[in-house]
């Protein structure tokens, strides 16, 4: 009787270190981003002579497009998949953007958000019912809308008007920046969406028994995903005032490495975090000027990128999930 006792005291006594255990290394995750974002800035600031800090408002100018389109992939990830058309959905909405702003700026801007919801739909489609892999869709995706971009931009660039250019502006991108992202800290943490979204990266088919239109989900986080693209064209196309075949050239990649930075697990699910892909833009915005202003070539700059990715990418990885990424 006593040895059983013992056993049952023996247990629980590791069950406790475990959990313990487990606390530990989620608080070390969490802040690892954060720590990593601050001790990078001082880094680089202190490599380049204070450069970096007087410089901030420049760099800072680059992470609004990220940080918007990244939210978009986020939904996508937390739910466990992938989208690598981003680049393409920003660079054609972008067109479409500049295009009818010689009409008007409210429709320019609804122009945008609708072709980036379409191109979603597309991705959601084939996805959802068809059954075809994330990554194989919105690759295929990428490429499609990547040739239509260079076909719509071959004889020149398609510039916007200049109503829309003298809407560039710090504030401006700042509060649109904001208010996107407080609209998805809202829907994401204070309603069933992000619960939603978490359970069906967890285990779709156990979402699925416990009542969630899985489908349907994913289905509207792919055209949501788009849409949000789809504005931030707008930011895009106010800073540069036209687009070009390289247009959004890369963001797919960027997000992709802004996430990782953030401390987002590739596997999506519980254990993701609304701060994810805000620490994970800063940082990366951060981590490329700060390259930059040292006079890293662009080759160089990929190089150490990848090496910084694919540490956080072993350091955040559910290894035990990472086969459900769908």
């Amino acid at each position: 009787m006593s040895d059983t006792l013992g056993n049952k005291d023996q247990n629980n006594n590791k069950k406790e270190l475990e959990q313990k255990k487990l606390r530990r290394m989620r608080l070390i995750r969490s802040l690892l981003p954060i720590v990593g974002l601050v001790l990078v800035f001082f880094l680089f600031n202190f490599l380049t002579d204070g450069k970096m800090m007087a410089k901030l408002p420049l760099a800072m100018s680059q992470v609004y497009v990220i940080m918007i389109a990244s939210m978009g992939v986020f939904f996508i990830m937390t739910m466990g998949g992938l989208d690598f058309s981003q680049g393409s959905i920003l660079g054609l909405s972008a067109i479409v953007v500049c295009s009818l702003s010689e009409y008007s700026i409210p429709l320019a801007i609804i122009g945008g958000i609708l072709t980036g919801a379409a191109i979603g739909a597309i991705n959601g489609y084939f996805y959802v019912n068809r059954k075809i892999k994330s990554f194989i869709v919105t690759i295929c995706t990428m490429f499609l809308f990547r040739g239509l971009i260079k076909y719509l931009t071959t004889e020149a660039p398609v510039a916007g008007s200049f109503e829309l250019i003298e809407l560039d502006s710090t504030a401006l991108k700042v509060s649109c920046t904001a208010a996107v992202v407080a609209v998805g800290f809202v829907f994401f943490c204070f309603t069933k969406f992000g619960t939603y979204l978490k359970a069906i990266g967890a285990g779709e088919k156990a979402a699925k028994f416990s009542g969630i239109r899985t489908d349907r989900i994913k289905f509207l986080v792919y055209v949501l995903s788009g849409a949000i693209t789809g504005f931030a064209a707008f930011i895009l196309s106010i800073k540069n005032g036209s687009v070009t075949s390289s247009g959004g050239n890369q963001l797919e990649t960027q997000i992709l490495i802004a996430l990782v930075l953030g401390g987002m697990p590739i596997s999506g699910g519980a254990m993701a975090r609304f701060g994810n892909f805000i620490v994970g833009s800063l940082l990366f915005v951060v981590l490329n000027s700060g390259l930059n202003m040292i006079g890293f070539s662009i080759p160089m700059m990929q190089l150490i990128e990848g090496i910084v990715f694919l540490i956080f990418v072993a350091i955040f990885a559910d290894r035990k999930a990472i086969h459900v990424i769908k």
